[in-house]
Parts: structure tokens; C-alpha cells; sequence
């Protein structure tokens, strides 16, 4: 963080004030002052490789790299004269020598760091070679990497070391020979996409965009991801009402896999039919209940809720209704409606502990940016939960495993623990120092030497994060369970996030009046009813997709973003049927200004929302909730005895890049739908690898392949739900349950109640 004393600086003759730690072309960027770089990339730790950036400052002998020098009050700073010119020129020189010829057709033509600059500094021609070499071009899956074209700048693998964390992007160093490894090109990591973003030059691109088009043929689009909850800035790129791909303003910011090539899922073919919208309006007065699925803007989020006004029937979204009555018991304690936390904080702490998430899978952003505060602050990283994860281990500096039902009590050992030296109120002392430890620690297995090594871990450090995730929402009790939580927050300062389930969950809970359990006639919205609205399109009226509608999103950042239509749509709308009955909006993004203020909205037009990065990075896009005081009631409850589960147990959890049916539709982002158990797993089960079996979970009925993953431990087995369509939105229960199963030839082998 950049909190020094003002400093005052001259650069080309320009005064600029600024604060002591930020370098010289953070300063000039400040200013609106060009340098030219080539390496140099906002987001990551300065690379200097290229000394594109070098300028002269006043009474220094010889050329600074500005990318990395700290600026001195009173510097005198010039950043172009004949000599730096000459230096600069000489340097695209040597990136010019021997660089294949291949503009006409290479992916980055026309948006090309080496094209722009070779220009800039008037190549016209190579006066000197170099012995070539063969350098065959690799596909690596989703990303391919051409060495000839590589200038080994290091933009890629400082991204894949600093942000995504999948570490998979090497330099392996020869002189002229070398280049970039793949370590792990089994993987696959559809998080390559992010490196392949940063590259100045064509070496490393998009395998399915290749070869497709010319940058400047494309539209870009403005918008925000709609799967995991982050609602990242993006781009769709479209041409001919097809997105060729996603991207997205790498300086700044970042994007998963899902967003980057889970794009192509729009609901095509779409038409109006009078008949079947009768029937959709008839279905609205006379449901008794209507369910819908996170995939839903704010404004169609107010749309359902104003008709639940008019017509009285209960409003569901399970996973939305989980996170607000667990955000309600979080405000008890706070005394504001929302968590305090934000990403920038978790990727500058100096420990960050995750709990009741398998973040890796659940928020592939907020992992980003507790993988960049492990890497630029060497954080220490305590992942807790029953489950370890193979993918994480690489920043995890301490595992604490509970047993499955016990977060209840983890919560609130970790509170006992990290409050024991804090002021707090005489009630909530008593309530902590009441805790039987002895038991709590031999129910949930957590050992007392294990809390007291975290907080050991903890000590002489600053800045501490607390990552939550969706096993706490659902857990039977979730809301004190969210009142121990708030604790931390309220009384130890942590910066705490409580990571919402994917799509617009947080948008929803904060927009709707949601009820528990849907009765009598039912209409879904994305969600399996006796009359369905499907962007699917295999309901009883289509509607459109997220990248086919206009509206906003709410994210973890608590910013409300726009979304921008990429694709045409030919159908019906939601606000079409709320016309039908009544309301008075002519289009959708009408909602926008009058989305609820009291929890934090702000009246403002969906066309007068930002949407940029400015040139030093402050994210300039829709605005950030306004925090509003409720009232307190700071009491906690006695920790209720824990659930047993004994034997085989299954927890619903995606794999990675997979959010909904909608990315599962994605035919970049194919993934079979599998139960993932270790051999312990298929030993207590009975299974053996290739089996099928048939399980219930909340009423949906699954029937899944199962295989061994030999990186797992333990018994309990991955259970994904992006396949199953909109029956998904019908799960509502805690995600770990008891594995009562049959093989498909009816034989009962595997029931736990036995």
C-alpha cells in the first residue's frame, strides 16, 4: 500500500505531487505522462525485462528503469531526449530480429504492443540477424504458444504465478533459446486464458479464437460476467451476431476461465407466439408460488418482486434466501447490512483464513486474490474445511479439517480463539468464555494446538482477511454461525468476505422479500415449475439469456455493474409479462433507477452507469452499495450438539469454470459430470471405478458415473449439479449430505441408515 508522506517531483517539466513508495511511472501515469513499456503490466510485481521504461533523473549517472525506482521528494525526472530515444529504438531492434513476418495473419495484428511500438520508434529494417531455430508452435488446450513470436517479456508467467496461482507458465532460460514451459499441460487450466490475455505480441492466443478474425473487425461490448458471483469486467467481441471471444481490460483487471470461454450460451432461435405468452400471463395470477435461479438481473430480480406484491404468491430463490437470512444475523452483530470486506484488502493481507468454502471451485476471483496477497505479502493462508484441495496447497500454509456438520462449533472455537485479548461487551465475553473448548474440539476435530498455532501464525502480523462461503449459508445453523463470524469483523477488524453463491445471489437477497419453501401452483424462472421460463430453451416459454439482456448485477465487491445485450434475441421478456399485468415499464433497465434504496441502490439511469478503468486503474464501473445501519441485537446462542455423519458422505460442488447450466452449455467448457471419491470413498461405498449409481438430494434425482481421484482423501466424494439444468435451482439443503445410493441394477449397497 502506497500510504507514504507527500512528495513533490518534476517530470518533463511538469510538477507532480504524489505519496513516497510508488515509483516513477506510477507518478507519471498519475499525470497523464507518457513512457513506453513493454513488459510492465499494472496488476503483477514489476517485471523489467524490456527497458522500455528507462528515463534520466537529475543528478543520477546512467539510465533508471522507472517501472521499479521509488520516486525521491525534489526528483527531476526527463522521460524522452535524443539518447533515451536512441536506447528505446536499439531495444526494438533486438525484439525485431528474426520476428516472423506474419502480421497479415497473426491474432494480435492490429492491437500488437510490437507492431505499435516498431512504429513508434521508426524499424523500418533489421541491419543485423541472428542464426533462427526451429521453434514449432504448441497447443496447450485452451491456449496455444508460438516461441517464434515470443519476446519473453514475462507477462504470462508473472500472471500465472501472481494472480490465477496455477503456476502452470515457466521461463525456461537458454540465451537466444529461450522460452515458455507449460509444467502442467495435463491440466489443461482454462486460467491460461488470463495469461494468454497479457501477451503484447501473437505468441500466446486463444486455440478456438486462431485464426478466426481480425481484431478490428470485431465490436466489443461492454459488460459484466454473470456465473460466479464476481461480475468482472468483460468485453464480448462480436461479428455477424456471433461472439468470437471474451476479453477484458487485462491492465487492471482479471477473468476466470467461465467468463472467458464460457460465452457461447445464449438462447437462439426465439420467437414470439401470443398463445404460449397468454398462457405464461395466466400462469402468474394464479401461481401460489414463483422459484427462480440466481442467472437473474436486479431489475428482473424487482420485477418478481413487485409482482409477489400484487398478487400475494411466495417469491423462492434457495441459495439467495440462504445468503440473506445468513447476511441478516451478520448485520445483527455489525450493525450494517453488509459484510466490511473487499478484494483489494484480501489481496493486501498478511493472512487470510477461508472457511465453509471450497474457494478454488466456488469464486476463482476472490482465490485470486488471496493467491496474490500469498505471493506479495507472503500470507499466511489457513484454509478450513473438511475437505483439503490438491489445487490450493501451493498458498495453503496450515490445513485445519472439521468433521461435516460442525462449522457451528468451528466458528466458534475460531472466534474463542481470535477474541480472546479483545474488548468485548459482557454478554458476548460470557457467551465465549462459557464455550466447553474440550468438547468443541473433540466434536468438530479440531486439536487446540491447531488454534493455537493459527494464532501463533498471526502474531506481529497486520492486515487480516476471513474468507466465507456458501456450506455455511445452508448449514441448519447458518445464522449463528454468521453472528460468530461478525465477530471478527466487529471486534479483531478482520477484512471479512462472505463470498455469495454464484450468479446474482447478493443482488437478489438485497432486491427481493424472499420466503423458505414454494406451495400449490408454481412458476420458475430458470428453475424446473409447472409452468417454466426457460433461457435454456426447453421451457414452457423461452426467455432470454444473460448475454442477451440489459440490466445490472451486484458482486462480491458489492459494485453494481451493467450488463450490455452482445446477441439479438427474438422472444418474450420478463418485463413483457409484468406489463401484461399491470406494471408500466417500457423496458427492463427502467428498474434500474428505482431498484431499492434502503438497501443501498442508488436512483441512478442504467444508461448514465460508468463502465471503465482509468489510466492508473480506479475502477470506474456502475457504483458500490450504499452501507445502511440496522439494529443491533448482539447476543449468541448456546452451540447446539453436532449431527453426526458417519460413513459415506457427497458435497454438491462444481468443478472449476462450472457455475450453471449455462456454462455447462458452453462448448468451450466441456466437463463430464462424475462423482469424484478416493479409494477410501469407494471402499466404504463398495464402489469400484466405472460404476453407476442413483442417489436423491432435496428431491432431484441424480445418477452419476463414478470415478477415482487419487489427489482426494477421506470419505466424502464431489457431487457437481451444472449439469441438471434448471432442476439445480430446486436444491436448497446444506451442501454435505449422506450418501444413501443403488447401482443402476437396483441394489441396495450403500445406504447409510443401515
Amino acid at each position: 500500500m502506497n500510504t507514504g508522506k507527500p512528495i513533490s517531483i518534476t517530470i518533463d517539466g511538469k510538477v507532480c505531487k504524489s505519496t513516497f513508495g510508488k515509483t516513477i511511472l506510477e507518478i507519471a501515469r498519475e499525470n497523464d505522462i507518457y513512457i513506453p513499456t513493454m513488459c510492465y503490466l499494472t496488476k503483477v510485481q514489476p517485471i523489467a525485462s524490456c527497458r522500455m521504461c528507462v528515463v534520466n533523473v537529475e543528478g543520477v549517472e546512467g539510465m533508471i528503469l522507472s517501472c521499479q525506482e521509488k520516486a525521491v521528494d525534489g526528483a527531476v525526472i526527463t522521460t524522452n531526449n535524443r539518447e533515451l530515444y536512441q536506447e528505446r529504438q536499439n531495444i526494438m531492434k533486438l525484439y525485431n530480429v528474426n520476428h516472423p513476418l506474419e502480421c497479415g495473419v497473426c491474432d494480435k495484428s492490429g492491437e500488437c504492443d510490437l507492431q505499435n511500438k516498431t512504429m513508434e520508434f521508426n524499424v523500418d529494417q533489421q541491419h543485423f540477424t541472428a542464426r533462427d531455430q526451429h521453434r514449432p508452435v504448441e497447443n496447450w488446450g485452451h491456449v496455444s504458444y508460438d516461441p517464434a513470436l515470443c519476446i519473453m517479456c514475462e507477462k504470462c508467467v508473472r500472471v500465472s504465478t501472481e494472480i490465477t496461482g496455477d503456476e502452470a507458465l515457466k521461463v525456461k532460460f537458454g540465451g537466444y533459446s529461450s522460452t515458455i514451459i507449460n509444467v502442467k499441460q495435463e491440466k489443461n487450466y482454462a486460467s491460461l486464458g488470463e495469461a494468454a490475455a497479457v501477451c503484447p505480441v501473437g505468441a500466446l492466443v486463444s486455440t478456438d479464437f486462431k485464426y478466426t478474425s481480425n481484431a478490428w473487425e470485431l465490436t466489443k461490448i461492454p459488460s459484466a460476467c454473470p456465473h460466479c458471483g464476481g461480475g468482472c469486467q468483460m468485453y464480448y467481441e462480436v461479428k455477424h451476431d456471433r461472439i468470437y471471444r471474451v476479453t477484458n481490460t487485462f491492465e487492471f483487471s482479471n477473468l476466470c476461465g467461465a467468463g472467458r470461454f464460457g460465452f457461447d450460451y445464449a438462447n437462439e432461435g426465439a420467437v414470439k407466439d401470443p398463445k404460449v405468452f397468454e398462457r405464461a400471463v395466466e400462469a402468474f395470477r394464479k401461481a401460489d408460488s414463483v422459484i427462480f435461479s440466481n442467472q437473474t438481473s436486479n431489475e428482473e430480480a424487482l420485477i418478481l418482486q413487485k409482482l409477489k406484491e400484487k398478487f400475494g404468491f411466495k417469491l423462492v430463490s434457495h441459495e439467495a434466501r440462504a445468503y440473506q437470512r445468513f447476511m441478516n444475523a451478520y448485520a445483527q452483530i455489525t450493525g450494517k447490512h453488509l459484510y466490511g470486506g473487499d478484494l483489494k484488502t484480501l489481496s493486501q493481507s498478511t493472512a487470510v483464513i477461508i472457511f465453509g468454502s471450497r474457494i478454488n471451485n466456488d469464486s476463482p476471483t476472490v482465490k485470486y486474490h488471496i493467491n496474490m496477497a500469498s505471493k506479495w505479502h507472503r500470507a499466511r493462508v489457513i484454509y478450513m474445511h473438511p475437505m483439503e484441495d490438491a489445487e490450493i496447497k501451493n498458498i495453503v500454509t496450515q490445513f485445519i479439517k472439521y468433521e461435516v456438520g460442525s462449522e457451528e462449533g468451528a466458528a466458534a472455537l475460531l472466534a474463542h480463539a481470535l477474541l480472546e485479548d479483545a474488548e468485548l461487551p459482557k454478554t458476548l465475553r460470557a457467551s465465549l468464555d462459557d464455550l466447553d473448548i474440550g468438547n468443541l474440539s473433540a466434536e468438530s476435530n479440531i486439536g487446540e494446538e491447531e488454534l493455537e498455532a493459527l494464532k501463533k501464525s498471526l502474531l506481529k502480523k497486520h492486515g487480516f482477511s476471513l474468507v466465507v462461503g456458501s456450506d455455511l449459508y445452508t448449514h441448519p445453523r447458518a445464522e449463528q454461525i454468521a453472528k460468530l463470524v461478525a465477530l471478527l469483523e466487529q471486534y479483531a477488524g478482520f477484512n471479512v468476505i462472505c463470498v455469495p453463491p454464484a450468479g446474482n445471489a447478493m443482488g437478489i437477497s438485497l432486491v427481493c422479500d424472499l420466503d423458505d419453501e414454494t406451495e400449490g401452483y408454481t412458476v420458475g424462472y430458470n428453475a424446473q415449475a409447472d409452468f417454466t421460463l426457460s433461457a435454456l430453451g426447453d421451457g414452457d416459454i423461452d426467455m432470454p439469456a444473460m448475454n442477451q439482456q440489459e440490466g445490472t448485477l451486484t458482486t462480491v465487491d458489492k459494485r453494481v455493474v451493467p450488463m450490455n445485450v452482445a446477441l439479438p434475441y427474438g422472444g418474450y421478456v420478463l418485463n413483457d409479462i409484468a406489463n401484461a399485468l399491470g406494471e408500466r415499464a417500457e423496458y427492463t433497465i427502467d428498474y434500474t433507477k428505482v431498484l431499492p434504496e434502503e438497501k443501498g441502490f442508488k436512483a441512478v439511469e442504467f444508461d448514465a452507469l460508468e463502465d471503465y478503468f482509468d489510466t492508473v486503474g480506479n475502477e470506474h464501473r456502475g457504483y458500490l452499495l450504499k452501507v445502511q445501519k440496522v439494529s443491533v441485537r448482539r447476543a449468541l446462542e448456546e452451540v447446539e450438539e453436532l449431527q453426526a455423519y458417519d460413513g459415506a458422505v457427497i458435497y454438491r460442488c462444481d468443478p472449476v469454470e462450472q457455475f450453471s447450466p449455462f456454462t455447462a452449455k458452453s462448448r468451450l467448457l466441456k466437463d463430464e459430470a462424475m462423482l469424484l471419491g478416493s479409494q477410501q470413498f469407494a471402499t466404504v461405498t463398495k464402489l469400484q471405478e466405472g460404476d453407476v449409481i442413483e442417489f436423491e438430494v432435496d428431491g432431484v434425482s441424480f445418477r452419476r458415473v463414478f470415478k477415482i481421484d487419487t489427489s482426494m482423501k477421506g470419505t466424502i466424494a464431489l457431487n457437481p449439479t451444472f449439469d441438471m439444468g434448471l432442476s439445480a435451482s430446486l436444491l436448497s439443503s446444506y451442501r454435505f449430505s449422506r450418501l444413501v445410493h443403488k447401482k443402476t441394477n437396483n441394489e441396495n449397497i450403500g445406504n447409510n441408515d443401515e
